[in-house]
């Protein structure tokens, strides 16, 4: 006897696999099985003579899922089910209908925008290059799905929160001059594939008939994703009809920068008084201690910025798995540190013979990655980089080290390495202080700022010839096919996955949530974004931090806010069995502050981290002893070969140039420079003042 598609689930599954009949809602927590709801729920209406497959349309957000969800509905022995992403569907219907709309053939499809948008960004006479050029195209992309154009960006702008990567009267004439050549070209974009379709359906109720007569019955997941401009698309296919069930979760909402809004779940009982609706909180993917976690990081979220009005934020998913180890949290003294502990770890993991593909380390910027690839690589851990490139396939870093390779071969400048690696880096779009955006442009300062951070951490007295080859052996390591392999993601290329093991890295205010996030709305979006990252992990979860980005550098970093507060993490006792705490030693206290630092010189507020150390803004005049900075270089070197670390573990340079321009007098005043803490003072403190003494006499 065949089995029917409702044996196997639990109670509310199966409630959503009988709710055949009208508009549906599933309010699905992560690991609760919703892929299994609803495609059991076709199975079913299939089974039962109550829906027709060869007329029902599933859609989801990528062709992976699909292809999941085809995959299980053919093992159910259902044929003829529609499962399609939104462009896909949309495509296929314009398609069909194109002869019905033009007499023209059907316009060719856009792979990529960048070369018609640097084509308008330069006849706007704005930079072209390769970071802005994918800030441009995200921000044309997020103002088509979201019907805005021309003076209404401005507004549209504000009122979502969002910071364009330029000016609006700018993207709207970056937006005019790529629509013309577009159109010049008979060229349809993504979002024209969905914007066309829905203009068809809207204004031709002939081929509205038609659509809505070949698909009786829809089914939407991850509609917390669902974007205006879909939202507009499933509108028109349902016309006035109400046979739509959706399934979401309003806690992991992680992709309102493309537009996505989780208003269309949370509202849906607005829009269908009569809906029914479904929660699934049983978790089947994570241990109790896991859950427990994800739900203290969702509930603490601010209540202000939540959905109205919104059951589905309520959700507090209940682990169905028996108990398992505590949750780690782990403080390391720099990301140098924190990388090559994490892949000590994984080392120990792979040993005791958990497979590479069911570890996975999650980060929020993709630049994080470096440091990671070459503490794994070094330890001969295969690794496999997901969503992006991997650190030396990305442009501006083949092209940071094309620069420098150049200039290792003209000889270099003879200075100092790491003050080298800047000056080159520096013509590829690398500055002292990063972008306040959380684009491309942001992406890309990261990536170069890796490779400057690399230069500063080599020891002895490396040559510019020397760094380049360094950077070959890496990157040919990096390239090594892999089979079984951990995988490194983005915390957004992660969603829809798992692992057995998952370590998430820089839980720290600044990366979790990014430093950028400065309305409530972004930084809630960076709490869900934390959800997401720790409920990937099924059995073992370690969350760690790192309270310094460099070797030597100052302790200025915080555990990430989503997690200071909770138990064990923020002061408070641990509770049995969830979260435990650990350092890798005692953190040095943070000096008092009355009040911003200000220059010296002109007495204005200090911005940098480079000004705080120096003293004095950065183009403020410089009163440096140049011999005694001579001098304090030459004894760093000697003592970094002595002790056998990078230069800058001693002092950095912004350190010694601090020393050589104030001269002070004793330890206090030697104190006061930032970057110079009581274990350096009682290191090196009087060698220091010994130089100073003897370049003053």
């Amino acid at each position: 006897m065949t089995a029917s598609p409702l044996d196997g689930l639990d109670d509310e599954q199966r409630a959503v696999a009988e709710a055949l009949h009208g508009p549906v809602v599933v309010l699905a927590g992560a690991g609760t099985g919703k892929t299994r709801a609803i495609t059991h729920r076709i199975a079913h209406g299939a089974r039962t003579g109550a829906h027709d497959p060869r007329r029902t349309l599933a859609v989801t957000f990528t062709t992976r899922a699909a292809g999941e969800m085809r995959g299980r509905l053919r093992a159910l022995g259902v044929d003829g089910v529609q499962v399609r992403t939104f462009h896909a569907a949309a495509l296929r219907q314009l398609r069909y209908f194109w002869p019905r709309l033009s007499s023209g053939a059907f316009p060719e499809l856009l792979p990529s925008k960048s070369r018609l948008v640097a084509e308008a960004a330069s006849r706007c006479r704005l930079p072209t290059d390769t970071a802005t050029v994918r800030d441009l195209a995200s921000d044309l992309e997020w103002a088509k799905v979201n019907f805005l154009s021309g003076a209404r960006l401005a507004a549209g702008a504000t009122q979502a929160g969002r910071t364009l990567s330029v000016e609006p009267e700018q993207l709207a004439a970056v937006q005019e001059a790529y629509e013309r050549a577009k159109d010049a070209r008979s060229l349809l974009d993504f979002e024209d594939v969905l914007l066309v379709t829905a203009g068809a359906l809207g204004e031709r109720p002939d081929i509205a008939d038609e659509v809505r007569s070949t698909y009786r019955w829809f089914t939407v997941d991850e509609f917390q994703d669902v974007n205006p401009l879909q939202h507009r698309l499933l509108t028109l296919w349902l016309g006035d009809r109400d046979d739509v069930c959706v399934v979401g979760d309003a806690n992991q909402t992680i992709y309102s920068f493309t537009g996505a809004s989780p208003a269309y779940l949370t509202g849906f009982r607005d829009a269908f008084a009569d809906a029914t609706e479904v929660r699934l909180v049983r978790c089947y993917r994570c241990t109790p201690q896991v859950v427990e976690l994800a739900n203290r990081v969702i509930a603490a979220r601010d209540r202000g910025t939540a959905a109205a009005g919104s059951s589905a934020a309520e959700l507090r998913l209940v682990s169905q798995r028996p108990a398992g180890e505590a949750v780690e949290v782990r403080s390391w003294a720099d990301d140098v540190e924190e990388a090559q502990q994490v892949a000590a770890r994984i080392r120990r993991y792979l040993d005791d013979g958990v497979p590479g593909r069911d570890i996975a380390v999650l980060f929020r910027v993709n630049a994080q990655s470096a440091e990671l690839e070459s503490a794994l690589s070094d330890l001969g851990i295969a690794a496999q980089l997901r969503g992006t490139e991997r650190y030396f396939e990305r442009p501006e870093v083949r092209e940071g080290i094309t620069r420098l390779r150049g200039a290792a071969r003209a000889g270099g400048g003879g200075g100092p390495l790491a003050d080298e690696v800047r000056a080159v880096l520096g013509a590829a779009g690398w500055t002292a202080e990063p972008p306040r955006t959380t684009g491309a442009v942001r992406e890309r300062w990261e990536s170069l700022a890796a490779l400057v951070a690399l230069a500063d951490e080599l020891p002895g007295d490396p040559t510019l010839s020397d760094f380049v080859a360094e950077l070959d052996a890496r990157a040919s390591v990096s390239h090594a096919p892999v089979a079984d392999a951990v995988t490194l993601a983005s915390i957004h290329s992660a969603k829809g996955l798992e692992w057995r093991v998952v370590f998430v890295v820089g839980c720290s205010d600044g990366l979790l949530p990014l430093l950028y996030a400065e309305t409530p709305e972004q930084v809630e979006e960076e709490r869900r974004l934390t959800y997401v990252a720790i409920t990937r992990a099924a059995d073992r979860l370690h969350l760690s931090w790192a309270r310094s980005r460099q070797p030597g550098g100052r302790a200025t970093r915080n555990v990430s806010r989503f997690l200071a507060a909770l138990p064990s993490v923020g002061g408070g006792p641990a509770p049995a069995g969830g979260v435990s705490r650990r350092g890798s030693g005692k953190q040095r206290s943070e000096r008092s502050r009355t009040g911003p630092a200000t220059c010296r010189v002109c007495r204005k507020a200090l911005v940098t981290p480079p000004e705080r150390t120096l003293g004095r803004c950065q183009t403020c005049p410089s009163d440096i002893d140049v011999e005694l900075l001579d001098a304090l270089r030459a004894w760093r070197l000697e003592t970094s070969r002595a002790q056998s670390v990078p230069a800058y573990v001693v002092f950095t340079d912004v350190t010694l140039t601090a020393v050589a321009e104030q001269r002070p007098d004793g330890l206090d005043a030697l104190a006061r420079i930032p970057g110079i803490g009581p274990k350096k003072l009682d290191a090196y403190g009087e060698v220091v003042l010994g130089l100073v003494r003897d370049h003053r006499a």
